[in-house]
């Protein structure tokens, strides 16, 4: 089953994406410039293999629901996110406002 779910911002709507899977919930919440996800996201493979596409992105551990994905501390994020202001440790909240 697939959830979307349109989360307000000041300045912008982000959307919420819940993916429940067999054993598994991927879990992310996107902009129109990035998004932010579980920790299935492959951060070094977007900052290697895929750097000159600039995906910014934010992975968070440990998270079951969209809001703690908001809530949760991001663990690591792309160099391009980095280039927006954004770091690891940063909130998934603070991280998206830096997306909209």
């Amino acid at each position: 089953m697939i959830r979307l779910v349109p989360m307000p911002f000041d300045g912008g709507v982000a959307l919420g994406v819940e993916v429940l899977l067999p054993k598994t919930t991927l879990l992310a919440i996107t902009t129109d410039v990035g998004y932010i996800m579980c920790g299935a996201l492959d951060v070094a493979l977007l900052n290697e293999r895929l750097r000159d596409r600039g995906i910014v992105a934010g992975r968070a551990v440990g998270v079951r629901t969209l809001e703690q994905l908001m809530e949760a501390p991001l663990e690591s994020v792309t160099a391009a996110a980095e280039a927006r202001g954004i770091r690891p440790g940063m909130r998934g909240a603070d991280a998206l406002k830096r997306m909209i």
